[in-house]
C-alpha cells in the first residue's frame, strides 16, 4: 500500500493524472463554492433572532485574478437564501489599477441582509503590501456606496445582537479594547476579525462568544491527509472550520470566497449560512 506521504508525488508523476490535477487545481476547485450550513449557538441571544440567518463570507479578493461572474453568482446564491444579517471579513479586494470602479461594479451585487449587511477590513484592503491606510479609506466609501457598513474597530446592533468588527492584524489597525469594553455581556454578542492569530492575543478581557475570521483560504492548497505547506498565520492550526479557545471562546474560520492566485486544492472555496440559536 502506498503511503499517504508517497501519494502526492506518485499522482504528480503520473503524466495523464498531473495534467487533471492541474486542470481541477487551476480550472475547476477556485470556483467549486461550497455552501457549508450550521448552527451558530450564541448566548444571550434575542429570542426574536432565533433561527434566523447569519451569511458569512470572507476573502473576496475582487481582483483580475477573480472571475466578476463567479462572485456575482455567489451573491445571488447568498441573497437566495434570504439572510437576515450578512458579514464579510475582510479582504474584500487584491489591490489592482483601476480598483475602485472595479470594486464598486461587483460590489453593488452584495445581498442585503434583512437586519444588516457588515464588512471588516483584511490586509489586503490597504493596498500594496497592506501598509496604504488611504486605499483602505476609499474602499470604505465603496463599500458605504453599496449598502454595506463598515466596522472598524466598532459595533453595531442587529435586531440585540452586538456585532463587533475589528480592524487588521497585519496593517497595524487592529485596537480592540475599547470596542470590547463597551460589549453588555447579558446580551448576545460576535466578533469579526479578519485574521485568526488575533485570538490569540492578550486584548480579549472577559469577551465569551464566537469569533469569525477568514485570511487563511484554508490552506488555498492543502495535500490529502497532510496540513497545507503555506499558511498564513503564525498558529499554523488555525486553517479552516471551528475551533475552540480558551475564556469560553469560539473561533470559526472560513476558507473564503476567492482567491490571491487563481489556484485551489483540496480547499475549496466557501460560503456560510449560520442559524441563530
Amino acid at each position: 500500500m502506498i503511503s499517504r506521504r508517497a501519494f502526492l508525488p506518485t499522482v504528480i508523476a503520473s503524466p495523464g493524472v498531473g495534467a487533471g490535477v492541474g486542470y481541477y487545481t487551476f480550472r475547476v476547485e477556485p470556483e467549486w463554492l461550497e455552501i457549508v450550513r450550521r448552527p451558530l449557538p450564541i448566548r444571550g441571544l434575542p429570542p426574536a433572532l432565533a433561527g434566523r440567518t447569519l451569511a458569512h463570507l470572507s476573502d473576496l479578493h475582487v481582483s483580475p485574478f477573480v472571475s466578476d461572474d463567479y462572485l456575482i453568482e455567489t451573491f445571488r446564491r447568498v441573497g437566495d437564501a434570504k439572510p437576515d444579517i450578512v458579514v464579510i471579513t475582510g479582504d474584500v479586494m487584491s489591490w489592482h489599477r483601476g480598483w475602485q470602479d472595479h470594486v464598486a461594479a461587483v460590489c453593488q451585487h452584495i445581498p442585503r441582509g434583512r437586519l444588516a449587511t457588515i464588512a471588516t477590513l483584511g490586509n489586503h484592503d490597504y493596498g500594496a503590501l497592506w501598509t496604504d491606510p488611504r486605499v483602505a479609506a476609499n474602499l470604505v466609501d465603496v463599500l458605504r456606496s453599496c449598502g454595506v457598513t463598515v466596522l472598524r474597530n466598532e459595533m453595531f446592533d442587529a435586531g440585540g445582537l452586538q456585532i463587533v468588527g475589528l480592524d487588521d492584524l497585519w496593517a497595524h489597525r487592529f485596537n480592540p479594547e475599547d470596542v470590547l469594553r463597551s460589549v453588555d455581556r447579558t446580551r448576545g454578542a460576535i466578533a469579526l476579525s479578519h485574521n485568526p492569530d488575533t485570538v490569540d492575543l492578550p486584548v480579549w478581557g472577559d469577551y465569551q462568544g464566537w469569533i469569525l475570521a477568514g485570511h487563511t483560504h484554508g490552506g488555498q492548497c492543502k495535500p490529502p491527509f497532510l496540513p497545507p505547506p503555506i499558511l498564513p498565520v503564525k498558529n499554523r492550526r488555525y486553517t479552516a472550520g471551528e475551533f475552540q479557545l480558551a475564556g469560553n471562546r469560539q473561533l470559526y474560520i472560513s476558507r473564503g470566497v476567492g482567491h490571491s492566485l487563481p489556484v485551489r486544492f483540496n480547499a475549496r472555496p466557501e460560503v456560510t449560512l449560520f442559524t441563530l440559536t
